[in-house]
C-alpha cells in the first residue's frame, strides 16, 4: 500500500469553514437567491470551499489575486464606518440596524476571507495560473451581469441583487453618467486584469513560496 500523503491545510481550517459554507449557502439563496453568486467575492468564499478539501494553490491562488485589493477596500471602509467616517460606503450595510444581524454576520466574510487566502495560500505555495483562472472568470462573469441580470434601480425585492459586480456603476440605485455604459463597461473588462489582478499576483508571486509537494508520510 503506498503511503498516505499528509494534509497541508489542517482540519481545524476545513471543518469550521464547510460548517460556515452550510450555513451561508442556503441562507444566501433564501434571502437573496441565486445570482448573488456570481459576485466575485461569493465566487471567491465557494471556490475556497473546494480548495480547502482538495488542497489546491491554482484555486487559492485564484481567490487571492481577484480579491485580495477589492477585499482590502472593504475591510479599510469597514473600519471608516465603525469610526464614524465613512468613506465608500461600501459597508453601510453592515451597521443598518434594519438588517438582521445573521446576514450581517454572515457577510462579515468579505472581512476575513482575503486573510484566510493568505494563509492558505502560505501553506499550499502560489500558482501563478491564478491570475489567468480569474481573469477568465471574470470576463465571463462581467458580461452575464452586464448583459444579463438587473442594472441599477428601484425595485420591489430589497433584496434582489443588481448591478452586480458594478457592470454599471458603483451606485445600486442609479447608472453611472459620466461614461457611456458599454464603453465604461469595456473600460471595466480591462482595467481589472491589468490594474486590480496583475499587481496583486506579482507581489504576491513575490512574497509566497512556490506550490508545495506533499511528501509521503
Amino acid at each position: 500500500m503506498p503511503a498516505a500523503t499528509p494534509r497541508l491545510i489542517p482540519l481545524w481550517v476545513k471543518i469550521p469553514y464547510t460548517a460556515f459554507m452550510a450555513v451561508l449557502i442556503p441562507v444566501y439563496l433564501y434571502h437573496y437567491g441565486p445570482t448573488n453568486f456570481l459576485y466575485f467575492c461569493d465566487v471567491a468564499i465557494v471556490m475556497t470551499l473546494l480548495a480547502v478539501w482538495i488542497e489546491s494553490p491554482l484555486l487559492c491562488s485564484a481567490g487571492l489575486v481577484g480579491i485580495f485589493l477589492p477585499q482590502m477596500l472593504w475591510v479599510i471602509d469597514f473600519f471608516g464606518e465603525l469610526a464614524g467616517f465613512p468613506l465608500t460606503g461600501l459597508t453601510g450595510y453592515m451597521f443598518h440596524a434594519h438588517k438582521p444581524f445573521y446576514l450581517r454576520f454572515l457577510s462579515f466574510f468579505h472581512f476575513w476571507l482575503p486573510f484566510l487566502l493568505i494563509y492558505l495560500v502560505w501553506l499550499l505555495g502560489y500558482d501563478k495560473r491564478g491570475i489567468l483562472l480569474w481573469t477568465l472568470l471574470t470576463w465571463i462573469l462581467l458580461p452575464v451581469c452586464y448583459f444579463l441580470l438587473p442594472g441599477p434601480g428601484v425595485y420591489d425585492n430589497p433584496n434582489l441583487p443588481v448591478n452586480i459586480n458594478y457592470v454599471q456603476g458603483f451606485n445600486e440605485k442609479q447608472a453611472q453618467t459620466w461614461l457611456d455604459p458599454n464603453v465604461y463597461f469595456a473600460c471595466l473588462m480591462g482595467i481589472l486584469p491589468l490594474g486590480i489582478f496583475a499587481p496583486t499576483h506579482f507581489f504576491f508571486h513575490w512574497l509566497m513560496p512556490a506550490p508545495r509537494e506533499r511528501a509521503p508520510a
